[in-house]
């Protein structure tokens, strides 16, 4: 589990030819790695403004928004919110019990801010991979992480969602435009900072999106501009591409997974499989003896009994072994001294590979980039959201740290979002609206002048 910087290099390198595969036209079909357009076209310039709903849809937690964006210098947005709690049944549920759902708690959110008789525009980060052919429809392509929902693959999300609302018929909803939660945080962070052009979501799963040349993406019309990728890069090595990489771990983790062979890169890196990966190497010491003198609990053998936030706790500098006690002694272990030190050393290694794969994909977005504006040294922003980045103590150090080892030649500003990826959703809305406004303004512009000129 422990890469060299030639590895990573390497690592780096196959990740750019998956993202040229998944922008041809005749490779698309078969790339893993999507590249899939959002139709999302500018980020925020500071001129937006406007009243807004977000829905954020990705996890085990829903949360609505209202945002309002204004010109105030001293408080350009404000933000009221709520969160509502997807429930398990509703997770492995059918397509209609999740939209009612969905639809239930907007109805809900707007009673509560007296809204129910406006009708506001509505952003909604929708955290799966989708299909897009304009910013207000997204086919679901496949569920990722616990999500099993029936009914609703290979479907637009929005009609669904739209269908749900009209079926209620106590509010209306103007749905402008879906997102993902990597297009959300790049337009959160791109607010506060127009230079950033990457998003990238390290939490439960991982994802990525960034700024593309339009000229370069074959599967959407016309050639100037630029326009917002969603990579869907958990589906890196879905190909056999990272074959040599993985680890009797890795493959123990997929075998009992809930989609065997798929999001192979996201299964190695993100926060909802470190946890286990950690306590699968912790059985095979304790197996050969390394460990715990051999012994082996019944708690230790139970999937999911270490999580990702066990991880951070045993990482931390000063109390991390002392948590470390605990945390075994919880799972029947009695750990001697030493075997805590070993216990912190795998969690370290499991992390750092995590933060190592996540810097060698960046690095391969930073270096196209840099590649596409012909420039000798890149400046650029990434925005970041997810839980691993935030919580875990060492995690955001590493991955700075290899990602300006593997791509000296760049300047990369890393800014935390601290709204979440529903605050995007909004800004993305409030974007299409101001993209709106002045394409109906040249309108009107080019029609006085044509009539200007026929009556000259």
């Amino acid at each position: 589990m422990r890469f060299s910087d030639e590895t990573l290099h390497d690592i780096k390198c196959r990740f750019r030819r998956e993202l040229e595969n998944g922008l041809g036209r005749d490779t698309n079909t078969t790339a893993t790695v999507k590249m899939l357009p959002t139709f999302v076209r500018s980020i925020p310039d500071g001129s937006e403004k406007g009243d807004f709903l977000a829905l954020d849809l990705g996890g085990s937690n829903f949360r609505i928004l209202r945002v309002k964006v204004t010109q105030d210098k001293k408080q350009p947005v404000q933000m009221e919110s709520l969160v509502y709690e997807t429930p398990e049944d509703i997770i492995h549920g059918s397509g209609t019990q999740l939209f009612d759902h969905v639809a239930e708690c907007l109805g809900d959110f707007m009673e509560k801010q007296k809204i129910k008789d406006k009708k506001l525009p509505v952003g909604f980060t929708f955290s799966f991979p989708c299909a897009q052919t304009k910013l207000d429809e997204a086919v679901l392509v496949t569920w990722t992480k616990k999500f099993k929902v029936s009914g609703v693959e290979g479907m637009d999300v929005v009609k669904l969602l739209n269908k749900a609302i009209k079926k209620r018929g106590d509010y209306e909803a103007d749905i402008m435009a879906v997102v993902n939660d990597t297009t959300g945080t790049m337009m959160t962070c791109g607010f506060d900072d127009q230079r950033c052009e990457v998003g990238i979501i390290i939490g439960t799963g991982t994802n990525a999106c960034y700024m593309e040349e339009l000229r370069h993406i074959d599967l959407v019309e016309g050639d100037e501009g630029r326009m917002c990728i969603n990579t869907e890069w958990g589906a890196f090595g879905d190909d056999g591409s990272l074959e040599d990489l993985r680890t009797e771990f890795d493959r123990e983790i997929d075998r009992g997974s809930l989609n065997p062979g798929k999001q192979l890169f996201e299964k190695m890196a993100s926060g909802m499989f470190m946890g286990e990966l950690v306590r699968l190497i912790l059985v095979k010491m304790a197996k050969e003896g390394l460990l715990f003198e051999g012994r082996i609990t019944p708690e230790l053998l139970t999937k999911g009994k270490i999580e990702t936030k066990h991880v951070s706790a045993i990482e931390k500098s000063k109390e991390g072994l002392t948590k470390c006690k605990e945390i075994l002694t919880r799972l029947g272990v009695e750990p001697s001294q030493e075997d805590c030190v070993a216990v912190q050393h795998v969690c370290t290694i499991v992390s750092f590979r995590s933060a190592n794969l996540i810097a060698a994909t960046l690095g391969g977005i930073l270096t196209r980039l840099k590649d596409n504006k012909g420039v000798a040294r890149l400046r650029t922003t990434v925005g970041i959201d997810g839980s691993m980045y935030k919580m875990h103590p060492q995690y955001a150090r590493r991955l700075h740290k290899t990602v300006r080892r593997l791509v000296p030649d760049s300047d990369v500003r890393f800014l935390l979002s601290e709204s979440g990826s529903a605050k995007g959703a909004a800004m993305v809305t409030a974007v299409a609206y101001r993209l709106a406004d002045q394409t109906s303004l040249t309108t009107l512009c080019t029609a006085s002048l044509t009539s200007w000129t026929t009556w000259a």
